[in-house]
């Protein structure tokens, strides 16, 4: 039986690379630094530990948030994405 995952994307947290510039800070803040999903997983997943890196197929590496996991629904944060060779092969 599949099980219940929250999934944690992080990007960047400031949508310009020089956030001290602007007149105001927050009005540079990327409103996609983090993105909060929901999905499934092997139930292997259920006795992950925190420290140990997982794949997951075509998204990239994640580690177990040792913090805001529960039993019931553990939560994973990418740690590093995959490169996407498709973008590379439309330029």
């Amino acid at each position: 039986m599949p099980l219940p995952v929250e999934i944690r994307l992080y990007d960047r947290l400031f949508s310009v690379p020089n956030p001290g510039a602007a007149d105001d800070f927050l009005s540079v803040i990327n409103p996609e630094s983090l993105v909060i999903k929901q999905g499934f997983a092997e139930p292997s997943l259920k006795d992950a530990v925190a420290g140990k890196a997982f794949q997951f197929e075509r998204e990239g590496y994640f580690c177990l948030d040792s913090r805001h996991s529960t039993a019931e629904k553990p939560v994973f944060n990418r740690t590093v994405g995959l490169r996407d060779t498709w973008a590379k092969v439309g330029e």
